[in-house]
């Protein structure tokens, strides 16, 4: 891969991570794993107001993660790939892993501060 392909991919992998970097958006995420939604059933599903639940739609379209398809009346929104749902979920394990060893370190530290008296 040449330097130029490398570094629109970085770029492209920045803006999708800025994309999936709001809780709402995650969630978004999340419900749409299970098949396509208005933005009504969305907000509904979500505790959302339509008009915020639209604008993080929006940035989610704008950057590629999930695509619009109007049916009648109603616009229905889909994850363009199950593939992003794959990468959440992976970050999601390394994060229970990281949160595990902070544990671990916390409670390591307790014991040392027990073990020398400065509790």
């Amino acid at each position: 891969m040449d330097k130029q392909t490398s570094l629109e991919i970085h770029e492209l992998h920045a803006r999708i991570c800025k994309a999936i970097a709001d809780p709402k958006r995650l969630l978004i995420i999340t419900e749409l794993r299970n098949g396509p939604m208005t933005v009504g059933e969305l907000s509904e599903a979500l505790e959302l107001g339509q008009s915020n639940t639209s604008q993080h739609l929006a940035i989610l379209r704008d950057r590629g993660v999930v695509d619009a398809n109007k049916e009648g009346l109603n616009v229905y929104y889909s994850l363009r790939s199950k593939k992003v749902v794959k990468a959440i979920d992976l970050l999601r394990e390394f994060l229970v892993e990281q949160l595990d060893y902070q544990v671990k370190i916390g409670r390591a530290a307790g014991k040392s501060a027990v073990t020398s008296g400065r509790r």
